[in-house]
Parts: structure tokens; sequence; C-alpha cells
């Protein structure tokens, strides 16, 4: 088992990283001392997976699990869902003494922790991403949130958990499009902070689409670092943070765009990366062969490097409303080269996208 810190003083907390990590679950549960009543928020596909086997592990630890189910998938994760789950959370009589386990992908994650951070003003949760996505992203550093219909995670909290706990073994049933959708996010470090991590990459590409278990926990283990290393250093995105945001600005709004489905997650920070990347580029941040090296990586990993056709109107409004819009400047992270990005706050956003986008539509 691999482990990695997030070290947020008296809240920091354990990334775990292994095989056959489930079966332990309880005791590292009990280790750090969690509720003894739980509610596992999970989804129907989940559930069948892994809920039991996850349940029999908590009794036998003396732990009290009940089950909450919500359906699988970025479109609902909304304000009416996470209602969902605070009526089965009230109905089962949960309270400040009690926890939350989230047990799935992204979505489940960000909607679990939105939900323990607000039931009674905050109850202590424990994340297990089933997902590559979720497990080198979205379950380690406390941001939970859910969408609005005009926008990506409008509407959230910063939520730390008390543990990580990933189960690479979990990975097996994924489809390859889930698997590459994660892969992005794993690019997305090499670009921001790790230019040998990102030769890696290239050289690790094969095994990785193919689902090595090796490789992938060395790019899991590499990635939770760089991210538990920001995080650490700027909790609520006050400065360093906004890096992992690289890829995203542009991605969220293909997401709006398309409607919370048709492009997972992964995929349109893959096109978003790329965007910013040529943006750099225009900029004198980068070189054309530091883009071209982004592109064949992206795309020897099964991912999408054009975004889909939508008017650059309807792409600028998406982005206006993006959350890190600040009196009307967006601040939008370029790479330098490769493993190192700045950060540039944009007025004129349709001037700036406009150009790289009339090349890629």
């Amino acid at each position: 088992m691999e482990e990695v810190t997030v070290d947020l003083g008296e809240r920091s907390y354990p990334i775990l990283i292994g095989s056959a990590l489930l079966d332990g679950f309880g005791q590292k549960l009990a280790a750090i001392d969690f509720p003894h009543r739980v509610a596992v928020v999970t989804n129907p596909t989940i559930a069948e997976q892994y809920a039991d086997r996850l349940c029999a592990v908590l009794d036998k630890q003396g732990f009290d699990p009940f089950l909450l189910t919500v359906p699988d998938g970025e479109r609902y994760k909304n304000l009416d869902y996470l209602t969902v789950i605070f009526d089965g959370l009230i109905e089962h009589e949960i309270d400040r003494g009690c926890g939350l386990i989230a047990l799935g992908g992204r979505a489940i994650g960000d909607m679990a922790g939105f939900a323990a951070a607000t039931f009674l003003r905050g109850i202590p949760y424990v994340q297990i991403p089933t997902t590559l996505l979720a497990q080198v992203d979205s379950s380690v550093g406390g941001k939970t949130a859910v969408n609005h219909p005009l926008g990506k995670n409008l509407i959230g909290a910063f939520y730390q958990p008390r543990l990580v706990l990933i189960d690479v073994d979990t990975l097996s049933t994924l489809d390859p499009r889930e698997v590459a959708a994660g892969l992005a996010e794993v690019v997305k470090y090499g670009m921001i902070r790790d230019a040998a991590f990102f030769d890696w990459l290239e050289a690790h590409s094969e095994p990785l689409r193919n689902g090595d278990a090796e490789s992938l926990v060395y790019a899991i283990k590499r990635s939770c670092q760089i991210k538990a290393e920001i995080v650490a250093a700027d909790e609520r995105e006050g400065s360093v943070r906004a890096h992992l945001n690289f890829g995203h600005t542009f991605g969220h709004a293909i997401e709006n765009l398309s409607g919370y489905g048709s492009w997972k997650h992964g995929e349109a920070v893959a096109a978003g990366m790329v965007v910013a990347a040529r943006i750099a580029q225009q900029r004198g941040y980068c070189r054309e062969d530091e883009v071209d090296r982004l592109l064949a990586l992206l795309q020897s990993l099964n991912l999408p490097v054009l975004p889909p056709d939508y008017p650059l109107a309807d792409y600028v409004a998406a982005m206006r409303r993006d959350k890190k819009v600040r009196q009307g400047a967006l601040s939008l992270v370029l790479n330098q080269g490769i493993g190192q990005v700045v950060l540039e706050e944009v007025t004129d956003i349709e001037t700036v996208f406009s150009s790289v986008l009339e090349d890629a539509l």
C-alpha cells in the first residue's frame, strides 16, 4: 500500500493507494475514530458491484452502515438529487455524531461531499473513489459541489474528507473511455507541475491505455502527491491551487453546452488543455512543438483534442458564468512550456478565444 498525506495541520488526512484495500477499510476507518453510524452514498451501478462487500466489511468492524443511492452521472449532480440525499439522512435519523462515505466516481464524490459539508452544518466523511478521474483528482482536496443548469460546480463548499481510500482493483470494471477520461487529469499534472512526469507519461502511454496495474498505481500516486502539495500550500484556491484549473475553464464550458453527459469531464478537460495551450503559444509562453507533444500524448490515450462545434458566442457566455470570473475578468491558466503555468487575467474573453476556436472548429 502506498500512502500520501494531505498536510493541513489538524485537518490532515491520508490517501491510501493499493490493491484489495476495500477488505481492510473497516480497520482504517476505526483507526481514525470515525463515527459508528454511517451513510454510504453511491449509485445503483456501484452499489451492485461493491455495496454488499463494503457493508459486510463495516459490519465486521462494528460499524452500522446503511445505503443511499442516487442515479449515476454528472447530469444528476444537482440540487434536486442533493435533496434526495438529505431526505435519506433525515429519514435515517443521522445526527452530528454520524458520518458519511462517498462510494463512487466524481459525481458521487462531489455531491456526497457537499451533502456532508452542509447537512447539520457539517458531518465527517470519507472518500472511496471508484473511477480513475475521481482517484487522481476530485476525491482529493475537499472541493465539493453540485451543478446548476447555467454552470458547472457553481454551488459548493471546501470541505476536507477524513480519509481517501483508493483501491485500484475498482478500475478493472471501467470501460476504456472512462479510464481515458481519468488519464486527462493525469496529463494535466505533468503539464502544470512536473515535466519529468510528463516525459514518463509519454513513455508509458500504451500500458496506461491498456490498464496496466503497476503503471496506473504510479500515475495515481504521483498525481495525488502533486495535488496534495498544491492543496497544502493553498487550500481555498487563493493562489497556486488555481493552477489545477488548467484546461478546465473551457472544459467546463463544453460540459455545460453539451448538457453534462455526452462529454465526460476528462474528455472536456483534454480539449480544454489544447485550447489553453494554443492561447499560451499565441502569447509566447510555449512553443509549437510543446503544444504538439501535448496533442500527441492526449491522442495516444484516446482523448479528444478538438472541441465540439458550438458557436463562439455560446462558449463565451458559458465561460463568463464560470466561478473563476472576478469582476468580469476570467483567470486563465496557461502553460509555460511543459511543467509550469502562469495565471493571466482576461477581460475580453471573446477576442482571446476567437482565433483559436476559429482554427479548431
